[in-house]
Parts: structure tokens; sequence; C-alpha cells
């Protein structure tokens, strides 16, 4: 409800002297990164029943995810086709943000497991011997997203200072009686393209995210070696510019959706490898998953790219111009794709018989719940990324000639022609 209702209002509302969809950065980025930063508080762990630590949890997450997350993630995807009409020039576009995306995980991901993990003694369930785990602390992830959020208000000022809106996009008087939420969602169901690549946005997080969250267990508790898990995500940095270098001319030689299909399918035959020899070696594991995330990378570097493509076959099929409801829409399936990704982790984890404490006390893992942990970090990603390749081909029409087509059409539209 919120994603479409701010989709809406970003559409609706007249473009001011600062802009259509830049000045959302500077009225949220406040809101947004407090709210951020209230869903890391450990100290209520400590302090609080159950019952208040998830009503606090709820609260929390819903504040920051539903309201002020999208009130400036919805205004900020739709900024794209107002800053340039040109594929080349959006495909960059594509290509920073996932850039800057990756940037700010590998802050996250090298340092947090360096800096908040430590190691204490956990006894056998079964046998009561006692070794060395690895655990979060809690109080130094509360600090470290302290940190990050201060460093997210700096990141969006300057995104709005550095950015400017060239193409003046408004909707057009003759379009009102178009313009409902009703008739918006009416031409949304119809709309093969948006439909397809909102399924395969789900797909796709629902890979990455269970390679991203399986982290955290592999490697602490399979490999037993957090510092592993900073080098790969060190080296997830080096695929994914390799991946922004052969992004653009890929694409231009032989169509974003094309390549996406290739590298989709790279990454699954990468992750069955991986989980058919089951490496033993730590250092092994990380090399198979840089190439995952070379072949997820691709792709990545391209999806903002392909939902502007939408956004403008959107516009030729309805005669409507609804940048900021499209993109919504995409990002509602974003958001339900992390949710699926997060339960259909917890679920599986609880299924092979995970357990990070109990009575308080960390549990070393049993031999069956560590393979466990090893089947769901690669088979999972695989059957995705091998789903989302078939998505984009068999079922998404924008394809490498009908985004050319697409573009000669809104060009000739704009310049009265």
């Amino acid at each position: 409800f919120t994603d479409v209702t701010v989709g809406r209002l970003v559409d609706r509302l007249k473009p001011g002297r600062n802009g259509k969809f830049r000045r959302w950065l500077l009225w949220m980025c406040g809101p947004v990164t407090v709210a951020s930063f209230l869903m890391y508080q450990s100290a209520v762990g400590s302090i609080a029943s159950y019952a208040v630590r998830l009503g606090y949890l709820f609260v929390t997450y819903i504040l920051w995810g539903s309201v002020f997350y999208t009130a400036i993630n919805i205004p900020y995807g739709s900024m794209a086709s107002a800053i340039s009409p040109e594929p080349d020039d959006r495909q960059s576009l594509s290509t920073y943000r996932s850039m800057g995306a990756t940037f700010a995980g590998m802050l996250i991901g090298v340092l947090l497991p360096l800096l908040a993990y430590e190691s204490v003694i956990a006894a056998d369930p079964v046998t009561g011997a006692e070794t060395a785990v690895t655990v979060l602390n809690g109080g130094k992830v509360t600090l470290a997203a302290g940190i990050f959020s201060v460093l997210a208000v700096l990141c969006y000022l300057l995104c709005y200072a550095l950015t400017t809106e060239r193409v003046k996009i408004e909707t057009e008087p003759h379009q009102q009686q178009n313009n409902s939420v009703g008739a918006m969602l009416g031409n949304a169901v119809k709309n093969r393209a948006l439909i397809s690549i909102i399924a395969s946005s789900i797909v796709m997080l629902l890979a990455q995210l269970t390679m991203q969250s399986m982290a955290a267990y592999v490697y602490p508790d399979y490999y037993n070696s957090a510092a592993a898990q900073s080098a790969s995500t060190l080296l997830m940095v080096v695929g994914m510019l390799l991946a922004a270098v052969l992004a653009k001319p890929l694409a231009a030689r032989f169509g974003k959706a094309e390549v996406s299909v290739v590298s989709n399918l790279f990454a699954a035959v990468v992750c069955f490898i991986t989980f058919f020899i089951k490496p033993r070696n730590v250092w092994v594991f990380v090399g198979l998953q840089t190439l995952n995330w070379l072949g997820l990378g691709m792709f990545t570097m391209m999806s903002w790219a392909l939902v502007t493509d939408v956004i403008d076959y959107a516009e030729i099929r309805n005669g409507v111009r609804e940048d900021g409801s499209v993109y919504a829409l995409y990002s509602f399936a974003r958001k339900l794709g992390q949710a699926v990704s997060a339960g259909l982790t917890g679920w599986l984890l609880g299924l092979v018989g995970y357990q990070s404490a109990v009575d308080g006390i960390p549990v070393q893992q049993t031999e069956e719940t560590l393979n466990g942990i090893f089947g769901i970090a690669t088979l999972l990603p695989a059957l995705g990324f091998g789903l989302l390749a078939a998505v984009l081909w068999f079922w998404h029409p924008l394809h490498k000639k009908q985004v050319e087509e697409n573009v000669a059409v809104l060009k000739a539209k704009r310049s009265g022609r």
C-alpha cells in the first residue's frame, strides 16, 4: 500500500525548483537513517521480554522499510528517466548505482565480521565437548549501525547536490482521466514486461540474498573462518567490478536481457558444481563464490536499466508516463523477494537443525546440520539463477530489438514528429 501511495504521489506532484524526484532525497534522508539505526539496538534484547523485543522489531522495521525507505527509494529509482533519455546513459546509471551498492556492501561485509565477531567457548549438544565458535557481539553491531547511518545521510546529500534532472517528465492534461490508481493497477496486470521483471526480481533476490545471508553460517560454522567471509566479500567486489566493465559494451552488442540470461546460467552452473564437489578447503569455496558473483553481477549491473525499459514500454502501451508508479510496483516486488528469502532461509535452517544457542550458551553444530547449511548456501541459489534465466528468456518481451524500437518511438513522440 505505501509503495503504490508514494509512487502515485511522486507522479502526481508537479516538479519544483528542486526537480521532480531529487527533492525527495533532501526530505527523507534524515528520517530513513534514524529509522535504520533504531532497528539495531542490541540493548533491547537484554532488557526486554520476548514479546517486547518482537514488538520493537516489528515497529522499527515497518517504520524503516514500509514508510521512510519507501519514500526515498521510489523517487530515487524513478529518477533515472529524468537524468537522461539515452539507453546507453541509463545503462551507465544502472552500472554505477549497482557499484555504489556493492561498495557499501563491501564496507559492511569486510569490516563488520572483523570488528563485530568474537570467539567464545561452546559445548557440543551431544558429547558435551567444548570448542571455540565464532559469534556476533551485539553492542558492536549497534555502534556500526550508528556510524553507517551518519555516512548514509552524507551520501544522500551528495547525491542530491550532484544530480541534474535533464528530462522534464509531467503528466499531460489529456492523460488525467487515465491516471487513477485503478487504471494504473489494471494496466500493470496486463503489462507482460512489468510482470516478468517483477517475477525476475523476486527470483533474483531469492538467490542473491540466500547467498549473502548464508555466508554468515557457511564461513563461521561450516568452515569456522570469519576471515574467509571478509575475503569473500572483498572478492565479490572484484567480480562485480569486472561485470561493471563488461556490462555496457555487452549490453550494447547483444542486449541487456540476453546478456543477463547467459550470466545467470553461468552462475547456476557454478553453484551446482560447488554443491556436488563440496570443497573442504575454504579458499576453493571462496574462489567459486567469486565466480557466482561475476555471473550475478552482470544481471545486477543491468537490472535498473531493465526497469527503465519497462517504464518506456508502459508509456507506449498506455499513453501515460508513470515512472513512480511502475517503479513502486517493482520496489514492492523487491521487498517481497527480501521477505521470502529471509523467511525461507530461516525455515530451512530450522529444518536442518541449526541452533545458535541453548539457554544463552553457543552451540557447536552437528555434522548433519553443517551439511544442511552447505546445501542451502549452494543449491538454493543454483535453482534461483536457473529460474531467473528462464524468466528473462521465455517470458520477458523486452529483448534488444524491441527496446531499440521503443526508444525510437519515444524520441519521435517527444520531438513532435
